[in-house]
């Protein structure tokens, strides 16, 4: 969206209280609050007061947007205020009286500007109401980088430095797993309630920022390895629509034909000028998937998703903010899972539908204080249909066959959040109370049927077949709740220390957990622009539904046959039971440490380094012993032997840390660049999660994850070309490639878990932006190269040791030539 630049400039209200009494000079006070152009309160703007002979005065603003500062003397002041993801007050004259003053500051929500430049961007700043590192990305900065796949959000998160994506396209922060991270859209959790992953979309343009933060504090759970916070756009006082990638595009990998379209549309406005405004975003996502390795017409895949977000603020009052949102996402996909290795037959027809809905009341109390309440809805409904209900056959040189899983899903989660913001007091320093509850309800049922698979040998012989036995029909439901208290202490104006403890129950685990975390920000004398910080916390994890479902669905009957194809074993059993002793809450531990500092010409370097262990987790164990067995499954059995028993426990350990560098800078007003390093490692116990899905047979299942990449290199930004309207924008990722496993004609795992590697990963997008004005309105056209090295970036690897083609590599996107059009709205 595009902001003019004769309005994209901050507006400043001021109301003296008093007139200059008598002539009588002495230190007065200029308090005020910092709002969005929807009057709703901006946390965390950092503030600078200048005037006489003076040294600078510093401020944050607090969760209600409230801040203070006391000057000796009455006098003419100049005020600067920025916040990352909005457009910066720079130097706006205050008058002072006597008796003080009250100012308002409205800083407007940074979007993209066109042609000339007269307001800028508030750089990524040191947050010094922050004791932890937080990585933040506006929608500018969305929209500038150059990803592969730019209609899509979770591609668009692979440029925060800590985010990896993983081979899949799945997300990794920190070194944790999918559901691992806590995802909140608007202060809501949006995890999938099956999986506990990301799996909702949204527009980009529908997207205001995602910040993501290591160590939360207290009022955040569940997310041990961090937390990716999405916050939406609810419009303002002016009416704004843009279209994106409403021309088709063309490819020409095997023939001509339109590869991918992915338009979006988005209107957003006033509904009653200064009161209540919508956001209305639409987006729709053709894609064509074309396979080299596969014969002709059984080649390509196609999929279609649609997705719709509608998001709307009312000031009931000004002190009164009621907000809702309303997503809708529809997604189908025949032949899904179409590889080098997969063909037709064994790939599976997808469908899948969700929708989520918030509301949340914010009322602004007297003395500072806030009270908040929400609740949200979220449902999901996926089936998976193969192509026929034969057997699956992993062969030598790959799959063939049918998928033998054909399924049915259902979850839905609903959340309730209540706060309060307490009034600051004074107690050897300020302090800051809030305090809250989260309870969520979650439920999931399903209908499977399965039919098996084999393994074959390169002599064509079966060296391992299994099937399933017993109901695929369940039905399950959790409770969640949680209170949490934290505390922010400023003892002096140049440390910050945050105290805070979150009591966290769920009923699936039968148990709670007290989480306490700790964090300290200092700035050193004489070094305003610094910053050095630490931390230590501990999160519970939140329970995933498939893990407990586990013990309800079918169980799987392995058969095992010697070289001359008579049976050597079996059929025997794998099941899963419920836990055989009481669980306790898994829990994390984190430890944080950093120093950022600002350098002149808004030059930012942080050194950050993060420590997380997990402990106590949930895990599949296998027990020698076969007590326990529940009398349906004992009958369904029979006398059919045991061949493996899986039971829940708490022995899931995980290991992760880093050191990151980074390096960021905002120049001319609206050009950036960012560059990031990191080291890190990311080990467990329970590499290889155990299903009766997972075909493979891992005897020591401790080793790397499958998305450790020791060394990452990430670099994006958004230049200027020295000619009017034009820009450059580049992505720069090098890596180590992901680890992977190989396996026998068995199917059992050779060696250690994750042992080899992909190759190194390197990948360099770099396109060229036009931004002009045709017919009244303005347009952006940019055009370039994704992986313009051509370099070999292998996504997917022959892993059976027998095999003739073992270690042969395919997949990945070579250099291709991308183009993108944005209609942007009226002159």
């Amino acid at each position: 969206m595009i902001v003019r630049p004769a309005v994209a400039v901050a507006i400043l209200s001021i109301w003296p209280l008093a007139a200059v009494a008598g002539g009588i000079e002495g230190p007065v006070r200029l308090a005020g609050r910092v709002v969005d152009e929807n009057n709703a309160a901006v946390a965390g703007a950092q503030l600078w007061l200048r005037g006489g002979h003076l040294p600078v005065l510093q401020a944050i603003s607090d969760p209600t947007g409230a801040f203070q500062f006391e000057v000796p003397e009455p006098g003419d002041y100049l005020i600067t205020a920025e916040r990352q993801g909005f457009f910066r007050i720079e130097s706006r004259p205050v008058t002072i009286g006597a008796q003080g003053a009250e100012i308002t500051l409205v800083l407007n929500q940074a979007r993209e500007v066109f042609e000339r430049v007269e307001v800028s961007y508030s750089p990524k700043a040191i947050d010094f109401d922050r004791t932890q590192p937080e990585e933040r990305v506006t929608n500018a900065q969305i929209l500038e980088a150059p990803y592969p796949s730019t209609n899509t959000l979770r591609n668009a998160m692979r440029v925060i430095p800590g985010v990896t994506q993983d081979s899949a396209g799945g997300i990794h922060l920190n070194g944790g797993g999918e559901d691992q991270i806590l995802y909140t859209l608007d202060g809501f959790e949006i995890n999938d309630p099956l999986t506990g992953r990301f799996e909702s979309r949204m527009s980009l343009e529908a997207v205001r920022s995602m910040e993501v933060t290591s160590l939360n504090s207290a009022e955040f759970g569940k997310g041990s390895a961090g937390t990716l916070a999405i916050k939406t756009s609810a419009g303002d006082d002016r009416f704004r629509y843009s279209g994106t990638n409403f021309v088709p595009g063309l490819e020409t990998r095997k023939g001509i034909y339109v590869g991918g379209w992915t338009p979006r549309f988005n209107f957003s406005g006033p509904l009653k000028r200064g009161r209540a405004w919508f956001s209305e975003s639409l987006d729709i996502q053709y894609d064509k998937t074309v396979i080299w390795e596969l014969p002709e017409g059984k080649d390509r895949s196609t999929s279609w998703r649609v997705s719709n977000l509608l998001r709307t603020q009312v000031n009931l009052t000004p002190s009164n903010t009621l907000s809702a949102g309303f997503l809708n996402s529809l997604w189908t996909a025949p032949r899904s899972g179409l590889g080098p290795l997969d063909p037709m037959e064994t790939t599976v027809d997808r469908r899948s539908r969700q929708y989520f809905f918030d509301a949340k009341d914010q009322v602004y109390m007297k003395r500072g204080a806030l009270v908040e309440f929400g609740y949200a809805a979220h449902r999901t409904a996926g089936r998976e249909i193969p192509q026929g209900h034969d057997i699956l056959l992993y062969t030598p040189g790959g799959r063939s066959g049918n998928y033998f899983e054909d399924a049915s899903r259902n979850a839905g989660r609903d959340q309730f959040l209540a706060s309060v913001f307490l009034p600051s007091f004074t107690a050897a320093g300020s302090h800051q109370l809030k305090t809250g509850i989260d309870v969520a309800a979650t439920g999931y049922s399903q209908n499977i049927r399965r039919t098996g698979y084999e393994f074959l040998r390169a002599d064509g012989t079966v060296s391992r077949s299994g099937a399933y036995g017993g109901s695929g029909l369940l039905d399950l439901n959790d409770t969640a709740a949680a209170w949490f208290a934290q505390d922010s202490w400023r003892p002096s104006a140049s440390v910050l220390i945050e105290a805070g403890v979150r009591y966290d129950w769920d009923s699936l685990i039968g148990a709670g957990s007290w989480a306490p975390r700790l964090g300290m920000s200092w700035a050193p004398p004489r070094m305003e622009s610094t910053k050095v910080s630490a931390g230590y916390g501990i999160v519970s994890e939140q329970s995933n539904m498939q893990l407990f479902s586990r013990p309800l669905d079918q169980y799987l009957l392995t058969t095992r046959y010697a070289g001359t194809g008579a049976i050597e074993s079996g059929p025997s059993a794998t099941v899963f039971l419920k836990p055989d002793k009481r669980l306790t809450m898994p829990r994390c531990t984190h430890w944080t440490a950093g120093i950022d500092h600002r350098f002149p010409h808004d030059l930012y370097a942080g050194v950050h380094y993060m420590g997380r262990r997990g402990g106590n987790g949930l895990t599949y164990v296998d027990t020698p012993a076969a007590g326990g067995i529940p009398p349906d499954l004992a009958a369904s059995l029979g006398a059919t032997a045991l061949d493996a028993v899986y039971r829940l426990r708490n022995e899931r350990r995980d290991v992760h840390d880093s050191v990151q560098v980074n390096l960021r800078q905002t120049f001319r007003r609206q050009y950036e660049w960012l560059a990031s390093y990191t080291r890190s490692r990311a080990l467990s116990n329970a590499v290889v999660d155990i299903t009766a899905e997972q075909p493979l047979i891992v005897a020591t299942n401790v080793g790397r994850m499958p998305w450790d990449s020791p060394n990452r290199f990430l670099s994006w930004g958004y230049l200027p070309t020295g000619r009017d309207n034009w820009a450059v924008a580049y992505l720069l990722e090098a890596r180590d490639g992901f680890p992977f496993s190989v396996y026998d004609s068995s199917g059992r795992i050779y060696g250690e878990v994750n042992s080899y590697r992909f190759p190194w990963f390197f990948e360099l997008n770099l396109h060229l932006e036009r931004r002009f004005s045709f017919r009244g309105y303005k347009w952006a056209f940019r055009f370039g190269l994704n992986n313009i090295t051509n370099h070999e970036n292998p996504n997917s690897v022959n892993s059976d040791m027998g095999a003739p083609g073992f270690l042969n590599m395919y997949g990945g996107q070579g250099r291709s030539l991308n183009f993108r059009i944005r209609w942007l709205g009226k002159g």
